[in-house]
């Protein structure tokens, strides 16, 4: 992958000097993955860091044989950069939604790439802030009505991830089981929220290309505005 290609894709490397991506891109490794497989095992956090080339990816966190998703990532993310500064005990995997594809940079080159680079480090600081207050926002709305939860759940995928197409904005069709795990409701309200969603034609699902098109944005938008600051 050309280095201007990925700095596009990657808004961390926006600020980077481009020799330190064409360094970064020299030392990562290529992988592919089909739908449901595992690309990343809870043995495994802190070896690497992950980038999202192409494709969906769920992280799930384990207890005995339930798992929850946590968190839903599409083109331009990357994960497991916490866990090179966290040593401890991960009890959490990651799997492939969709076809993969993602560069992994070793957690030694990556800690030297961001001593290389302090520009780069500052942004990468930057952004694990805004995941840390992300999270922070999800626990402040935990009592918040399960429509408001789940549209501000679609209306922040398609900000992060979303195509824009001439039906609207297109993220990857999540199972409802997922989805109700992110915006943490039930699968039931999950399924009840979008049918409604369908039918009043703000959500639009096309199974054959796996899309789920937010067709109106902005009354989504709207609706997950009510659950304030």
């Amino acid at each position: 992958m050309q280095s201007e290609a990925f700095s596009e894709l990657f808004p961390l490397f926006n600020a980077a000097n481009p020799e330190t991506v064409d360094w970064l891109l020299s030392v990562a490794d290529e992988h592919e993955y089909p739908p449901g497989r595992a690309v990343l095992m809870e043995d495994a956090w802190g070896n690497a860091v992950y980038f999202v080339i192409s494709g969906w990816v769920k992280v799930r966190r384990l207890s005995g044989d339930d798992a929850v998703t946590l968190a839903v990532l599409g083109p331009g993310d990357f994960f497991g950069e916490m866990a090179i500064l966290d040593e401890s005990p991960r009890s959490s995997d990651a799997i492939a939604l969709s076809s993969v594809k993602l560069l992994s940079v070793s957690a030694q080159r990556f800690i030297q790439t961001l001593f290389k680079d302090a520009q780069l480090h500052h942004r990468m600081l930057q952004l694990m802030v805004r995941r840390l207050r992300q999270t922070n926002a999800r626990f402040q709305i935990r009592n918040r009505p399960p429509a408001i939860k789940l549209a501000r759940t679609l209306v922040s995928l398609a900000e992060s991830y979303g195509e824009s197409t001439e039906k609207g904005s297109k993220i990857y069709n999540i199972d409802l089981k997922d989805l109700a795990d992110v915006a943490d409701i039930s699968a039931e309200d999950a399924r009840k929220i979008t049918d409604k969603l369908i039918s009043k034609g703000w959500v639009e699902i096309d199974e054959a290309s796996q899309g789920m098109y937010l067709v109106n944005l902005k009354q989504l938008t709207h609706l997950a505005g009510h659950m304030g600051n």
